[in-house]
């Protein structure tokens, strides 16, 4: 259960990251229920390869870039997000998905959004399972 709703949840966050950003999207139908059914197993893969990304990648990024995250006092993370994100992007175009980020600045306020999303909705479930 806990994977389903991890991966939901991420699947939102990207969802919310193309809506408020024009440098990331699927490409396809862009309006009504055909929009819908076309992006939906695109947006849910994208969240998975983002989740390996960020399980498997990114440890591996950050432990090498120790020394840059120190100098800058933890910025760097920033980076290493959006590369993240481009790195999904790659693999996602590799595999036949149609979606793109564009660009450097895009990653990074599509990381950011994407991470404050996910926080809101992990706070917000979390916030449920005490009650």
């Amino acid at each position: 259960m806990r994977f389903v709703t991890w991966l939901l949840s991420t699947a939102a966050a990207v969802a919310v990251a193309t809506w408020l950003l024009d440098g990331i999207y699927f490409t396809g139908p862009s309006a009504g229920w055909e929009e819908v059914r076309h992006k939906i197993v695109p947006l849910l893969v994208v969240s998975l390869i983002l989740g390996v990304v960020s399980a498997f990648v990114k440890p591996i990024v950050t432990f090498f870039s120790i020394p840059f995250i120190l100098v800058t006092l933890g910025l760097f993370l920033l980076v290493i997000n959006a590369l993240m994100l481009l790195l999904t992007a790659w693999i996602a175009g590799g595999l036949g998905l149609d979606f793109h980020v564009d660009g450097f600045w895009n990653a990074l306020w599509g990381s950011l959004i994407i991470t404050f999303v996910n926080w809101f909705i992990d706070l917000s479930l979390l916030r449920d399972d005490r009650r």
